[in-house]
């Protein structure tokens, strides 16, 4: 008796794609489908849907299970009508650091991931020009920006008028109060050029980024003003563009500059020192280092190659990231938090490319 009770609640239960095509008739399921399936009242569902809602297991599985048979997924642009948040957060950058920000991002994306928020990024090509993609961030009504990217005051207030909150990485404003996560470029610079004096360099020769990268220009100030500490002075210094190719161009041009090649090429950033070293061994024949000794800042993955092994200031992108997340979404969260600065110190990379004291 038992048995055949059992076969008949089997046979009577209808197969989820039945019980879809008869509720749904071909069209998506919407939440108050789902309410009606398992049930409960549409705001029922919504709450045993979000995550931390207030709901007791037995209904939150309940819905669960509707949800499953009619294929209901969520609408994220439907909740944030609710909540307010667009669970997006955007992110602006420089096409010129396009090799060091693929980690950045990476990073960025895992820890935002931790917050339920996805990144939208904005990529600029030149910090610069910030003024025509910052309307395009606002339309989105984004959480919160991180800033890769130098803002003005005016450009900051804008945002901070809409109360985004906005955090800056590896950038801050001199003059004014910001959130900002950063490397110690200047901590670096200069232990950096304290080693190669100690190893007995004396002409130095420094690749610098472009005109209105911040951090290249903190890097730049940092080195020359250590070098004069060291009494050493009238350093040349040409520009690049970020990278291979310039910094290939800029070893030629520092030659041409010193009539003769300087025992330390300082680059800006590591692409610029891969070119540079390139250009010392297939253009120039110079042995590095025992010709020349060539350092660069961030690194990346390609510093590591066996065929380069660059000397470098790597930057602690992980911690910076989370770092970076983590203020973020406490302004999110309250609003009135005051302004935090948290500077990371960076790491030398002592690789084969240069002679360290």
């Amino acid at each position: 008796m038992a048995r055949r009770k059992a076969r008949a609640t089997v046979t009577l239960r209808k197969p989820a794609e039945r019980v879809a095509s008869e509720i749904l008739g071909g069209r998506r399921a919407t939440s108050y489908d789902v309410a009606r399936l398992a049930g409960v009242s549409q705001s029922a569902v919504s709450r045993c849907l979000q995550p931390g809602a207030s709901a007791s297991v037995k209904m939150r599985e309940r819905v669960r299970r509707a949800a499953a048979e009619l294929g209901y997924t969520p609408n994220a642009i439907a909740r944030s009508l609710i909540t307010r948040r667009s669970n997006l957060i955007a992110v602006l950058i420089s096409n010129l650091t396009s090799l060091y920000y693929p980690e950045v991002l990476s990073e960025l994306s895992a820890h935002a991931t931790v917050h339920d928020e996805r990144i939208l990024l904005f990529a600029l090509p030149h910090e610069s020009d910030i003024d025509e993609t910052l309307d395009k961030v606002l339309q989105y009504q984004v959480d919160g920006v991180i800033a890769a990217v130098r803002l003005s005051l005016s450009q900051l207030e804008a945002i901070n008028r809409r109360r985004i909150p906005v955090v800056f990485f590896n950038r801050y404003l001199r003059d004014h109060p910001v959130n900002a996560v950063c490397c110690d470029q200047v901590d670096g610079a200069r232990v950096l050029v304290t080693r190669l004096h100690a190893a007995g360099h004396r002409r130095f020769g420094v690749i610098a980024g472009p005109k209105d990268s911040v951090v290249g220009e903190e890097r730049l100030r940092a080195t020359l003003e250590k070098l004069q500490e060291l009494g050493i002075r009238d350093t040349p210094v040409v520009r690049g563009g970020y990278d291979y190719e310039s910094g290939a161009a800029g070893l030629h041009e520092l030659i041409r500059i010193g009539k003769k090649p300087p025992h330390v090429a300082v680059c800006a950033n590591d692409l610029m020192a891969i070119g540079c070293i390139d250009a010392a061994r297939f253009d120039l024949g110079l042995a590095v280092p025992e010709k020349l000794s060539v350092v660069g800042f961030d690194g990346v993955g390609p510093s590591t190659w066996s065929s380069y092994r660059l000397t470098t200031i790597r930057q602690p992108i992980q911690r910076m990231a989370e770092a970076t997340l983590t203020l973020l979404m406490d302004r999110v969260e309250n609003p009135k938090l005051p302004p935090e600065k948290r500077v990371l110190a960076g790491q030398i990379v002592e690789g084969g490319s240069a002679k360290l004291g």
